[in-house]
């Protein structure tokens, strides 16, 4: 893991999301993804932990933040100039200044508007040292970057707290996703009341049925990610897929 951002190893991938209001893909999600030379390609969730524990986590960040700031940077000089990428970050990024400072540095290297990027953490994340993570998202706030609340119901899930972060948007976890528009239709509609009364944009994970993208429309969700509308693929493959649905709003293959 030591070699593995020197080597080139780490790259990211992007998972369009949909925009319901203008049928477009506007922005995507960056994903994480180790070309291990021995074990192939490993997902976040099979070596994040042990970044945490090790400390590399600090730096594995750094290197995601500036390289979606880095790839919004290229598609701006191609006329992409508004189509913005979220990153997410981990609860050891949080503490003091160095997270504001990397943002801050990363934007204006690549010459990119402070609000296409998006830091999303989790609800436990935020709550791990609740003063100290009101702090430094004030801050990046106050750049223009915009933060958003992941993985929402699946952590504190508490109205005290969630009224205090200065968070524009609320992702609903995907697993909530698996029984809608049945069963899990209730808990569904209530989180998207709650992110809409608090004036929050609300997002919807893990969608991946025309059903589910029904529903989840009427109900007011602003926007959806999930396989219905794209895997995570490479920048050039987002591109198509945007394109795509520019043109006649055709679903990727899956």
């Amino acid at each position: 893991m030591h070699h593995a951002l020197s080597n080139r190893e780490m790259r990211l991938l992007y998972q369009p999301k949909y925009d319901v209001q203008t049928h477009e893909i506007r922005s995507a999600e960056a994903l994480l993804r180790w070309d291990h030379p021995a074990y192939g390609v490993l997902p976040p969730e099979a070596f994040i932990r042990i970044a945490e524990r090790n400390g590399m986590i600090i730096d594995i960040g750094d290197w995601v933040i500036n390289e979606a700031c880095r790839q919004m940077g290229e598609w701006r000089t191609h006329g992409i100039a508004e189509f913005g990428i979220a990153v997410n970050v981990s609860v050891r990024q949080l503490a003091g200044d160095h997270l504001f400072s990397v943002v801050c540095d990363a934007i204006r290297r690549h010459g990119i508007e402070p609000g296409l990027l998006t830091i999303e953490l989790t609800e436990t994340s935020a709550m791990h040292d609740f003063a100290a993570s009101i702090e430094i998202l004030q801050k990046l706030v106050g750049l223009g970057v915009r933060i958003s609340i992941d993985d929402f119901g699946t952590g504190y899930s508490s109205l005290m707290y969630l009224k205090r972060l200065p968070a524009a948007e609320l992702k609903i976890d995907r697993g909530f996703m698996v029984d809608v528009p049945n069963e899990g239709s209730t808990i569904v509609a209530a989180i998207v009341a709650l992110g809409r009364a608090l004036k929050m944009q609300v997002v919807a994970e893990g969608v991946e049925t025309h059903a589910q993208q029904a529903f989840l429309s009427r109900l007011g969700c602003h926007a959806m990610q999930g396989f219905l509308f794209g895997k995570p693929v490479a920048p050039d493959a987002l591109m198509q897929i945007r394109r795509n649905f520019a043109v006649n709003g055709v679903y990727p293959d899956r």
